[in-house]
């Protein structure tokens, strides 16, 4: 039996780990932008960790469970209610048939994720169940969830209720948040003292932080080695002849805003990139609210995969904590 929407929240979608393989072909991976919150979820429900959820932005959405479930709300702390009655996040919560699950307002973070044991069991395409509206691909129908819409629960879960991650294991941002940056790419573009000026200021998020990108504003503008653009590249120091982008590249157009890209992001174009944020890091990024002050850190390439190291410990230590 199906989850009724009643209301749909912002920006819900169903998400799992996404569909990689495509990028070349201009299809991202996509999947959910905080992706260890996305496993948390499932392992706290007895999913496998990569089974489909809803991901919502800032506002949870209202859903009548028409058959007894098993949930567990993580992310972002969006206080979940069932009928009325405050539950807390981070827990495998029991729902019975007839009970409606909605949420209080946002308390902490950007996007909280509703796992359900079973998991949401809307078509594949491309071996993902994520959506990907620009491309009408995964989901529902290819789009965010709406009102009247009727989610499918799978099968096959072995789920439990009470279980809950410990608080220590649990992340999102401080209230200053520090993005680290493998520098690279194009940043000989820039000129040093400007590259160095860049990692010295505080950024502020800009109102356009979505799937496909983060915009920051505030810091002062680049200053760009003078030379002769390429051809094809236009007058726009910023620019380059088109080439591919890394998720977590930070393009920077005109020199004034950065844009790091994320799971929805487009494949390649003609602005310049002056470095990637590093893997360990990305989840971090869609948990960022508007106006919150972002620091970015250049690393190297070992502190980068010493970082991946840790998230992957970190993943193991969550793993061992729900078992």
């Amino acid at each position: 039996m199906p989850i009724n929407v009643i209301s749909a929240g912002i920006s819900t979608t169903v998400q799992d780990l996404g569909r990689p393989g495509y990028y070349h072909l201009g299809i991202p991976m996509g999947g959910a932008m905080d992706r260890m919150a996305l496993r948390a979820g499932n392992l706290l429900v007895g999913n496998e960790e990569g089974a489909a959820c809803l991901e919502c932005a800032f506002f949870g959405p209202e859903l009548e469970f028409t058959e007894d479930a098993v949930i567990a709300i993580t992310g972002a702390e969006l206080p979940p209610k069932i009928d009325g009655a405050p539950q807390p996040t981070w827990t495998a919560l029991d729902v019975r048939a007839g009970q409606v699950l909605s949420f209080d307002y946002l308390q902490a973070g950007a996007r909280a994720y509703i796992a359900v044991a079973g998991g949401i069991d809307v078509p594949m395409a491309l071996g993902s169940r994520s959506t990907y509206a620009i491309g009408a691909l995964g989901g529902v129908k290819g789009r965010a969830v709406q009102p009247g819409d009727e989610l499918p629960i799978g099968t096959g879960a072995k789920a439990g209720t009470g279980n809950s991650l410990p608080p220590e294991l649990r992340r999102l941002p401080a209230a200053r948040a520090e993005l680290r940056i493998l520098p690279g790419l194009y940043n000989h573009r820039l000129t040093e003292a400007s590259l160095a000026q860049f990692f010295k200021e505080d950024w502020r998020v800009a109102n356009e932080a979505d799937r496909m990108g983060y915009r920051f504003q505030g810091g002062t503008p680049l200053e760009f080695v003078a030379q002769d653009q390429p051809f094809g590249a236009g007058s726009d120091p910023s620019n380059i002849t088109d080439a591919c982008y890394p998720y977590g590249s930070v393009q920077v157009p005109s020199g004034a805003e950065p844009i790091i890209l994320h799971r929805d992001a487009v494949s390649g174009g003609g602005y310049f990139m002056l470095g990637t944020v590093i893997s360990a890091d990305m989840d971090l990024i869609g948990q960022l609210q508007p106006n919150m002050h972002v620091r970015f850190v250049p690393v190297d390439m070992a502190t980068a995969l010493q970082a991946r190291h840790d998230r992957r410990q970190q993943l193991d230590r969550i793993r061992k904590a729900l078992a």
